[in-house]
C-alpha cells in the first residue's frame, strides 16, 4: 500500500488516470485487512482495485465522466460490493468518458488521461475505460475495472498494450455492455473471472477478417501495416498450434444493418439525459429514440444467430484498432458527427461483440522490430461459438509472442 501511495503521489491526474483518490481510507482499509485472519480472507484480500467512474462506491463522488454530473454516492453498486467482501481494496474512481458514450477519455471539465506508451506526446488512452488502462499501464495496479458497451475495454487495453477481455453477456433487451477488467497479464485476467486452470482448446475453425467491418468507407488498405501484421502472426501461430484458419468474407454479413440496430440503441441510453452535456452526447440525444426502437434491439438479440449464418467458424479474429491512438483532442475537433465517424473507423470491428454478447479479448502482441523500444499491437479474438474459457484458452495459445512488460509505459 504504501508503495502504491508513494508512486501515485508524484503523478498527476493526466499521469495516473484517477478522477478521485481516497490516501486515507485506503490505508484504513488495508489496516483492518490486515486484521482478518487468513481462514476469513476471500479472493481478493489485498488486492487494490480500481472502480471506472460510471460505478458507483458509497462515500466516493460518481461523476460519470462530466463534473456537471458529479454526485456523492451513498451505496456501492452490487460489482463494488462482491469485491469489498471479497477483501478487495478500493482506493478510488478513474477518469471516463462523459457517460460512457466515445472510445477515447476526455471527461467534461476534468482532466483528460494521458496514454503512457507515448509520454509527452498527450496521446488519447482510448475509452471509455481510459483511466483505468492508464492506471494499469503506469504499473501503479495490475487490475482495474472497467466495462464495455462498445469496446469500451478491448479499445484502451489495445491502446495502452494491455490485455482487455469483454466476457460474455446477453443482449436481451437491447443490453450492450459486460463488466469486466483490464490487466498487464493475462494471469491477471483469468484471476479475476476466477479462472484457475484453462484446458487446451479442442480444435477451432477460426476466420480471419482484417478489412475494417463497420466502417463502410473504408478498406483494408487503410489499416495500419503493424495492425495486419500483428493479425497475421496470430493466425499463423494458431494454425501451427492445430486450429484451422481460413479468410472471411465480410460482406457476408449485413454489418451496415447491424451497425445501424446498434447505433440506434446505443444513443437512446442517453435520451434523457440531463444537465450540460459534451456536444458528442447531445449529439446523440438529439438523434435518439426516447426508448430503443423495438426492431432494433429485436435485430441485436438475434445478431449471434446472423454471425453464425454468415460464418462458419467458431472464432473471430481481427486487428482492434486500425491505427496508433491519436492526440487528445482530435477527435472533438471534429464535431460530434465525424467525431463518432472516426472513432467507428478507429476501432470498427470491437462492437460487434457487444451486438452479439459474445465474448472477446484485446490482446498486445510483440512485432519484431530495430527499434530500442518496440510499442505492442493488439489483435481481437471474439466468440462466434464458443465460450469466454474457449477465448481465453486461445489467447492463453498466443501466450509466446504477447507483448510483456513490468511497466508499459515507453521511456
Amino acid at each position: 500500500m504504501k508503495q502504491f501511495i508513494h508512486k501515485i503521489s508524484g503523478l498527476s491526474p493526466e499521469e495516473h488516470g484517477f478522477s478521485h483518490l481516497d490516501f486515507g481510507a485506503t490505508v484504513k482499509r488495508a489496516t483492518y485487512l490486515d486484521t482478518v485472519p487468513p481462514e476469513r480472507r476471500g479472493r481478493w484480500h489485498g488486492r487494490i482495485v480500481p472502480i471506472k467512474d460510471l460505478t458507483d462506491v458509497a462515500g466516493m463522488p460518481s461523476t460519470y465522466g462530466s463534473i456537471h454530473r458529479r454526485s456523492h454516492a451513498t451505496q456501492s453498486a452490487e460489482l463494488v460490493r462482491t469485491l469489498l467482501t471479497e477483501g478487495a481494496i478500493i482506493p478510488g474512481k478513474t477518469a471516463t468518458s462523459e457517460l460512457g458514450m466515445t472510445g477515447y477519455t476526455e471527461p467534461v471539465g476534468l482532466p483528460a488521461p494521458h496514454n503512457p506508451l507515448w509520454p509527452g506526446e498527450a496521446r488519447t488512452p482510448g475509452g471509455s475505460s481510459g483511466g483505468a488502462a492508464v492506471a494499469v499501464a503506469q504499473g501503479l495496479v495490475d487490475i482495474a475495472h472497467g466495462s464495455d458497451g462498445g469496446g469500451s475495454i478491448r479499445i484502451p487495453a489495445a491502446a495502452c498494450g494491455l490485455v482487455g477481455f469483454k466476457p460474455s453477456h446477453t443482449p436481451i433487451g437491447g443490453m450492450l455492455s459486460a463488466q469486466g477488467v483490464l490487466t498487464r497479464s493475462l494471469a491477471e485476467t483469468l484471476f479475476a473471472h476466477n479462472v484457475e486452470r484453462l484446458a487446451r482448446p479442442r480444435t477451432l475453425r477460426i476466420g480471419v477478417i482484417i478489412s475494417p467491418l463497420l466502417a463502410h468507407d473504408m478498406s483494408r488498405s487503410d489499416v495500419a501495416t503493424e495492425a495486419i501484421r500483428a493479425t497475421e502472426l496470430a493466425a499463423n501461430t494458431l494454425a501451427a498450434a492445430g486450429h484451422d484458419v481460413i479468410d472471411l468474407d465480410p460482406g457476408a454479413l449485413d454489418a451496415a444493418g447491424l451497425f445501424g440496430s446498434f447505433r440506434r440503441v446505443f444513443s437512446a441510453k442517453v435520451s434523457r439525459a440531463e444537465a450540460p452535456s459534451s456536444d458528442i452526447v447531445e449529439w446523440f440525444r438529439d438523434n435518439a429514440h426516447s426508448t430503443p426502437p423495438k426492431k432494433d434491439i429485436s435485430r441485436l438479440e438475434g445478431s449471434a444467430d446472423e454471425l453464425r449464418a454468415a460464418w462458419p467458424v467458431d472464432v473471430l479474429l481481427s486487428p482492434m484498432l486500425s491505427h496508433e491512438p491519436p492526440e487528445i483532442g482530435s477527435f472533438t475537433a471534429l464535431g460530434p458527427e465525424q467525431d463518432f465517424l472516426t472513432q467507428t473507423r478507429w476501432t470498427p470491428w470491437g462492437s460487434i461483440f457487444n451486438m452479439s454478447g459474445g465474448a472477446a479479448i484485446s490482446l498486445p502482441l510483440y512485432l519484431s522490430s530495430t527499434e530500442e523500444t518496440p510499442l505492442p499491437v493488439s489483435i481481437q479474438l471474439g466468440a462466434i461459438r464458443v465460450d469466454n474459457r474457449a477465448i481465453l484458452g486461445l489467447a492463453q495459445q498466443l501466450s509466446a509472442i504477447t507483448w510483456k512488460s513490468g511497466t508499459t509505459a515507453r521511456r
